[in-house]
């Protein structure tokens, strides 16, 4: 034993050895987690493709004020499976919803991007938004969704699994 911990009181080395036993036990049981969790929400679209995974990626993102990046792909795609006649008027409403410079949810898309979209925006086609929409996805697939496995929020999913 340490000369330094010798000089603790007995109490407080029973504490130590009780919290370094709990300690090992909860890094256990996150390791079996992480396991689980790779097994049950594999990546993004696994969790975009479940109700309940949606749900809790979407309070997730709500918690860190980013859930616009959700809702503009969802939007992204109810526009790919509307019907071409309401095409104009969804992609104007998704453009002033998130694209445009002062959108009360704008996204962040790199400026070529937003440029290109801004400019066909008038005579939209089923494809549209794929560039956008995929940047988007990339985005959250690398910056939020990592943060969100190892939030309370992903373990509430993994529990309605």
């Amino acid at each position: 034993m340490c000369k330094g911990l010798s000089s603790l009181p007995s109490t407080c080395l029973e504490k130590a050895k009780g919290m370094r036993v709990k300690l090992s036990h909860l890094a256990e049981t996150h390791q079996k987690l992480k396991l689980q969790d790779v097994k049950t929400l594999q990546d993004l679209e696994t969790v975009l493709n479940n109700k309940s995974g949606l749900q809790a990626f979407r309070v997730f993102l709500r918690s860190e004020f980013s859930e616009e990046n959700l809702e503009f792909w969802l939007a992204c795609e109810d526009y790919r499976v509307s019907p071409s006649n309401q095409q104009k008027t969804m992609a104007s409403s998704i453009c002033s919803k998130f694209i445009n410079p002062d959108a009360p949810q704008e996204v962040n898309l790199d400026a070529e991007t937003r440029e290109a979209l801004l400019r066909v925006i008038d005579s939209p086609c089923a494809d549209t938004f794929n560039k956008a929409q995929q940047r988007i996805f990339s985005l959250m697939a690398k910056d939020s969704f990592p943060r969100f496995l190892r939030s309370h929020h992903c373990m509430e999913a993994i529990k309605a699994f």
